[in-house]
């Protein structure tokens, strides 16, 4: 049945919300309820005790925008309002759940677009209003590494994360589970925006990983040598602008030239461009275990990479399961869980903040 909403006294809310908050530390098991809507995928999951998925909705636009050649914000924020309210439905059938059962709500608030933000947020908002529980607004691409938490059960900070998606490459030192430290960063594109830019100038589809894997997977990594960036910057930072100008003019010049050798050839560059600064950094502050994390993460080059280089030192490597790597609500709930765990809860006039950092208060 649809969520009651009754009349709106925020003062009494916030006096039930902070009682209940209270109750939940002699709880065994919390229920979290989680909206994200970041981007072009409409999620609602119900996550239990952080690692434990009940549920987890998912409804792409992927067909949508791929006639657009990438996401159009305006018809996103559109598609979130039309599916929000189904999502949930299923979400909660799915768990076999009652809204009654639910101890906290939570949405990401940033980074994104802000328009498709704003839709789970205030879904976010109005569930835990109706039903007296806390609301948690979760970083996005903290989210993203808290993925590997629900994929290994075992896995406990700290731990050093590469984080790759359309928009952010990042290097991070999970110190602790609410604890980031940002240790290199891309200084122009994200590595999954030169997928999804070549991915087009190739004729392939939206979104650029799946249709570039499987094009280089039919061809030969070293038939085109791309330069690496060398940056005046940080050790650990990325460039990305570089290779995919390369790559866009070698296509322009080269019209005769093989789609699956330009693909895998870009690959490979990218790909070793990743893995050798992850190590490195790990090498450097002596972490043990590497993790990664964003939609970029589910590349099967990528993974295998990491996992050969990360054997090769000593180090362990999680990846987090091919769902989890994409845009979904459970790693926001699992985000929110060890924030709740931290002592930490937000009003509800939190903003989106399409510009939010990872580590960002």
């Amino acid at each position: 049945m649809p969520l009651i909403f009754k009349g709106v006294d925020i003062v009494m809310y916030k006096q039930n919300a902070a009682a209940k908050f209270k109750s939940m530390a002699n709880k065994k098991d919390w229920n979290i309820l989680a909206f994200e809507t970041s981007c072009d995928d409409t999620s609602a999951a119900i996550v239990r005790n952080g690692r434990i998925v009940l549920a987890n909705v998912i409804a792409s636009q992927i067909e949508i925008h791929n006639s657009f050649g990438g996401v159009v914000p305006e018809v996103a924020s559109r598609k979130h309002i039309e599916n929000i309210n189904s999502v949930l439905e299923n979400c909660i059938k799915q768990a076999g759940m009652r809204y009654e059962d639910i101890d906290a709500v939570s949405s990401t608030y940033g980074p994104g677009l802000v328009g498709a933000l704003l839709v789970g947020l205030n879904a976010a908002k109005a569930a835990a209003l109706s039903l007296d529980v806390p609301f948690v607004g979760v970083n996005h691409m903290e989210a993203h590494v808290c993925a590997n938490y629900i994929s290994s059960k075992e896995l406990e900070p700290p731990f050093l994360c590469l984080v790759v998606s359309g928009g952010h490459t990042q290097i991070v030192g999970v110190e602790d589970y609410c604890t980031y430290k940002l240790i290199g960063q891309t200084q122009d594109d994200a590595v999954g925006e030169a997928f999804d830019k070549i991915s087009r100038e190739l004729g392939l589809g939206y979104p650029g990983g799946p249709y570039i894997q499987s094009a280089a997977e039919k061809g030969n990594a070293l038939a085109i040598k791309f330069p690496h960036a060398r940056l005046k910057s940080g050790e650990f930072d990325f460039s990305f602008s570089g290779l995919k100008t390369a790559v866009l003019n070698y296509i322009h010049n080269n019209k005769d030239a093989s789609i699956n050798d330009i693909a895998a050839s870009f690959q490979y560059t990218a790909v070793n461009e990743l893995v050798a600064k992850t190590v490195s950094a790990a090498k450097r502050f002596g972490y043990k275990k590497i993790a990664a994390a964003g939609g970029v993460a589910a590349n099967k080059l990528l993974r295998e990479t990491l996992r050969r280089q990360s054997e090769l030192n000593g180090m362990r490597l999680y990846v987090p399961e091919f769902v989890y790597c994409t845009d979904n609500a459970a790693m926001a709930a699992c985000a929110a869980y060890y924030k709740l765990k931290n002592g930490k809860y937000d009003d509800l006039s939190m903003n989106a903040n399409p510009s939010l950092e990872i580590g960002q208060v």
